[in-house]
């Protein structure tokens, strides 16, 4: 069994009155039990040679419906105009700027409406980074 532990950290000198200091960490953990998520589909990059709109980078058909995957998406770009639409469905969930990244959960449920998580690219030749923690493969 794996075990995979995601930390976040926040800082700031001077967000609030105080310096801000908030650390977290997590072991991913398979849904309602204590067994570590095993599985990824692996660490994906792809340059986009010119624009996308609702390029699917998980398809949730590929993955056990109601499970507790994680999904990690990065935008790799360094201009800072350059962003990553992140939906999942019809929902955009929000947009990544240069170098920003998210870490979601992700249920691929496909009982209901499209769970299949898609992004838009808003420039030419940008990189986009992700990996799907899984629970279990359809």
């Amino acid at each position: 069994m794996a075990t995979i532990n995601a930390t976040i950290t926040l800082t700031s000198p001077d967000l609030t009155s105080d310096a801000l200091s908030i650390s977290s960490t997590s072991t991913l953990s398979e849904a309602g039990v204590n067994t570590g998520l095993s599985q990824t589909d692996g660490l994906n990059r792809r340059t986009y040679s010119s624009t996308v709109s609702n390029e699917p980078i998980a398809v949730a058909a590929t993955y056990t419906d109601d499970q507790a995957h994680k999904v990690y998406i990065k935008n790799l770009s360094t201009t800072a105009s350059e962003y990553v639409i992140v939906r999942i469905g019809a929902t955009e969930v929000g947009r990544l700027y240069a170098q920003d990244w998210a870490f979601i959960p992700w249920s691929a449920d496909t009982t209901a409406d499209d769970a299949d998580i898609d992004i838009d690219t808003s420039d030419a030749n940008m990189t986009v980074e992700w990996m799907v923690f899984v629970e279990d493969f359809a």
